[in-house]
């Protein structure tokens, strides 16, 4: 009996060992019985040296074409595994009828043995099927997809669809490439990847555009319902429901005075919130005490929540989704985006910096030595920059430049006749142009800004010595901008309550945040990389919402 491989083995299975290659054997999936055409395409010699080996095979007709009037169909096979499709030839006594076959899009398992196909054919290695197993057919009628190059605009009308197409199987094989190598950098440094709430109660950017969550409009809508499907009330039940909400009132009283526990005033007051329709006010606000989470709560924007972790277990990260109520309809903004944060104990700015720059270094390393086929899809079809941008990035250190002195590269730029739409002044968010100007025509290279005005950052920031500006540094690279946003942290009590009042944050939702500092402060620092912004990157796509399986943005939550 096979015994099983431990946990750490078992993603080796699916990735070719060194040395695999020289064996003339076929890598099968470990859960299944087909193999996979990456397996037998994607080796040195094209999958020539497989040749007599019997196969079992899966995946979706790119292109089918009839030959030998209509003896015989070659398909272009492709399972989604790598680009590239695998050959396959189908007699005409295999299959009641081959044009079911030859349609695009249709899925086809079929078993068959490996051989080489005549010389001077493109192909390396084909397959000659012997049993169709099964036919997934296609209605080419109303299949959204034509035998033509479709636009990035009729792709996103069928998200549930378009990671068939090559362009957006490649974006979805370099995602996961880059979610594989972010993993691996921060666990090859001994990180401890922790999961941070979606759910929250923190405005953490003090930005305000939050997606607020809440149960209170629907249990009154379903009141209002029930009072449409029912009669109006009378006179009497209205003065009936007037004495259940006293009564209940007078029951909390009672339960109060008499010093009842804690859990006993909590069912008391939503059985009198129950009693009073509508959404509850107090001193003209929302009343959100009964609410699922008894007060206010939103969609996170931030994993602000790492920092109790790295003040206790030394350098963590997250990995997950963040939500922003922006209205924006701009190509570098999404509502549901990925956001990859690690926090780094006892690190000032600088070590900050430094992780930055070896974290998105190590990213483009990884895809230049494991996504190569899925990037010259992208330089072929969408960016031909993007492998020579990778290399760049990957093997050039990040220029560093403060804020201020970056400011005045701009105004010298201005002053020698260059045009922006966004003035340049001290105190602005550098804008998309600057970023851009500053990566691709300054310097050339990625550039890390640092030592940004106190007042168009974050609240959590540290200050400086000046005054003036806080510790927070943007990694910029061209044809993105940015793509990293970080600081070192506000460590010190009582200038981070300066700040919050400052602000004008409240400062009951943060005293957890302030305990971190009460109770064993410690120096740290922290950044957030964009993970589509990332993949923009590395794809050279022009707009985030290709590069995310299931963008939402204003208007749209389709699926």
């Amino acid at each position: 009996e096979e015994i099983p491989p431990p946990s750490d083995k078992l993603a080796a299975l699916s990735l070719p060992q060194e040395g695999a290659f020289s064996s003339p054997t076929v890598e099968k999936q470990r859960f299944t019985r087909h193999v996979r055409v990456k397996s037998i395409l994607c080796r040195p010699d094209g999958g020539a040296g497989l040749a007599g080996q019997k196969v079992l095979i899966f995946g979706w007709v790119r292109t089918g074409r009839l030959q030998g009037k209509g003896s015989f169909a070659f398909l272009e096979v492709n399972d989604g595994s790598c680009p590239a499709y695998l050959q396959v030839m189908v007699d005409a006594s295999l299959s009641d009828d081959l044009s079911k076959l030859i349609a695009k899009g249709t899925c086809v398992v079929v078993d068959g043995c490996l051989k080489l196909p005549p010389q001077g054919t493109k192909q390396k290695i084909e397959l000659k099927v012997e049993e169709v197993v099964s036919v997934g057919t296609v209605d080419q009628v109303t299949y959204p997809f034509p035998k033509t190059k479709p636009s990035h605009d009729h792709l996103r009308k069928y998200l549930h669809l378009r990671a068939r197409t090559n362009l957006i199987a490649s974006v979805a094989r370099i995602r996961n490439a880059l979610a594989f190598a972010t993993h691996s950098f921060f666990q090859s440094q001994s990180f401890l990847y922790v999961n941070t709430p979606i759910i929250t109660t923190s405005d953490c950017e003090g930005a305000g555009e939050m997606f607020q969550v809440t149960t209170l409009i629907g249990a009154t809508e379903k009141l209002e319902r029930e009072l449409m499907e029912n009669p109006q009330p009378t006179e009497a039940d209205v003065e009936a429901a007037r004495v259940v909400v006293k009564e209940r009132g007078e029951a909390v009283a009672e339960l109060k005075s008499a010093k009842a526990s804690e859990q006993d005033i909590t069912a008391s007051l939503a059985e009198l919130a129950n009693a009073k329709p509508g959404l509850r006010k107090k001193d003209g606000e929302v009343d959100y005490s009964p609410d699922f989470f008894g007060r206010q709560a939103f969609l996170s924007v931030s994993g602000l929540q790492l920092e109790s972790y790295a003040c206790a277990l030394g350098s963590v990260y997250t990995f997950g989704p963040t939500f922003r109520a922006e209205n924006s309809h701009t190509s570098r903004h999404l509502a549901e985006f990925w956001i990859v944060e690690p926090e780094l104990a006892l690190a000032d700015l600088k070590e900050d910096m430094d992780c930055a720059e070896a974290y998105v270094r190590y990213m483009c390393t990884w895809m230049l030595d494991n996504c190569y086929d899925d990037l010259e899809v992208m330089a072929k079809n969408v960016d031909d920059g993007c492998i020579d941008r990778l290399k760049l990035v990957a093997s050039t250190p990040f220029v560093r430049v403060t804020y201020t002195d970056a400011i005045e590269l701009l105004k010298e730029a201005v002053a020698q006749g260059e045009t922006f739409e966004n003035q340049v002044e001290w105190g602005i968010n550098l804008a998309f142009e600057h970023e851009r100007y500053l990566t691709e025509v300054v310097f050339q290279k990625p550039v890390i800004v640092y030592n940004y005005p106190k007042g168009i950052k974050a609240f959590y920031m540290r200050v400086n010595d000046d005054g003036k500006t806080v510790a927070a540094m943007d990694v910029l690279v061209p044809k993105v901008g940015e793509l990293i946003g970080g600081s070192q942290r506000e460590e010190r009590y009582a200038v981070l309550m300066n700040r919050l009042e400052e602000i004008g944050l409240p400062v009951e939702p943060y005293e957890w945040y302030l305990d971190l500092r009460r109770y064993g402060t410690a120096k740290h620092s922290g950044f957030g990389l964009g993970f589509e912004r990332m993949v923009l990157f590395a794809t050279g796509m022009d707009n985030i919402r290709d590069v995310i399986p299931f963008p939402r943005y204003p208007g749209r939550a389709d699926l």
